[in-house]
């Protein structure tokens, strides 16, 4: 009898889960992971198991291992791999909950019994506001009830539950407290806008949810006071992927038309660098600085390179429905995902021309 969950997937297992993944990765871009049933390979090669904890049914996988995960990913399906991401983010809040919440639905989501997202951009933009938060916990006879919105849910209309982060203002009106909730999607008062008409990624079925008067299924016990933050390192990772993925065109390109393979080479040389410094602040920490300045990198690299792929395909890479064509809009995405001010700031500057003054370690000063 085989165990579940299979070790996580790496090397030549993961390999042939992205093969799975781009052979389904037309469906998935229109009808979204979950219907085409990526993310149920994912959890079938157990590829889901490796963001939970061991002692929660887990595999417990590497921080290395799990942005070496998403870059393959989002190489093959970028919409697959930003499901992912959201899925993961959502299981990362979870497992700061209490033993009885996180059995209650940690083992259910390992197997891709269950789907879940997170809906927290309500504090982590723009849109939050002291005297008026977008999303407001009340707590009245030792229960909760959440009234407002979640502005930004991936996969909303096909998840089971959704994780998410509300504010609770004092009775004087002097504190605001962020407090984290799970809540089923199915449970009365929610109410999902239909998926929007994105750029790109619209099968990753984005859309708002309004809440009235619901109650979570569990309180969710934050380790520290304070918010999400956005712009974390799986975010660069997908970037790589994506610019993987349009080297690969490049490449191909290149064994036609030798004038090619020098753009080819300093592009890959590039994202290979970018790639061993995620790796290594992966392994030994990052601050926030670094971090933005290491995605910023990233989003750049990724828009340049999809630029290539284009040009190099000539006319051909302009129609719907070529690789290239679908790889340059999503990568205006990273134009917009979960990107701190900083990161929007100097991308700013690059476009306008601006000097940025800014630089991230070298991978030989990250070994000192």
């Amino acid at each position: 009898m085989t165990s579940f969950p299979p070790p996580f997937p790496i090397g030549s297992s993961l390999a042939e889960l992205c093969q799975e993944l781009k052979t389904i990765g037309a469906h998935t871009r229109e009808a979204g992971p979950w219907k085409s049933g990526a993310l149920s390979k994912i959890a079938t090669h157990g590829g889901l198991a490796g963001w939970i904890n061991k002692n929660d049914g887990g595999t417990e996988a590497s921080e290395k291992e799990i942005m070496e995960f998403l870059i393959a990913v989002a190489s093959h399906c970028l919409t697959t791999a930003l499901a992912l991401t959201q899925w993961a983010s959502a299981v990362r809040i979870l497992s700061r909950a209490s033993p009885e919440t996180r059995a209650r639905f940690l083992p259910q989501l390992v197997t891709g019994q269950q789907f879940t997202t997170v809906g927290i951009s309500q504090l982590t933009t723009s849109q939050r506001h002291f005297d008026r938060p977008v999303l407001v916990a009340t707590h009245t006879n030792n229960k909760w009830s959440l009234n407002g919105r979640c502005p930004w849910v991936t996969g909303a209309d096909s998840v089971d539950t959704l994780v998410t982060g509300a504010i609770s203002v004092d009775a004087r009106k002097t504190k605001a407290t962020p407090h984290f909730f799970i809540l089923e999607t199915k449970s009365s008062g929610v109410k999902i806008a239909p998926p929007m008409e994105l750029l790109a990624l619209t099968g990753s079925r984005t859309s708002s949810i309004e809440l009235e008067h619901v109650s979570p299924a569990a309180e969710i016990a934050s380790k520290s006071e304070s918010g999400p933050q956005t712009g974390g390192l799986g975010t660069t990772a997908l970037a790589i992927g994506s610019t993987r993925a349009a080297l690969a065109i490049l490449e191909q390109e290149s064994l036609q038309r030798d004038q090619l393979k020098p753009i080819f080479a300093e592009l890959r040389k590039e994202v290979t660098v970018i790639e061993s410094m995620l790796f290594q602040f992966a392994e030994k920490g990052i601050d926030t600085q670094d971090r933005n300045l290491l995605r910023q990198r990233a989003n750049t690299l990724v828009t340049r390179t999809s630029q290539a792929a284009l040009t190099a395909s000539k006319g051909a890479g302009f129609v719907k429905g070529h690789p290239a064509e679908h790889l340059i809009r999503e990568s205006m995405f990273y134009l917009v995902w979960s990107c701190p001010q900083s990161v929007t700031e100097s991308l700013l500057c690059n476009f306008a021309g601006l000097e940025n003054q800014t630089s991230i370690p070298s991978t030989n000063q990250l070994k000192d």
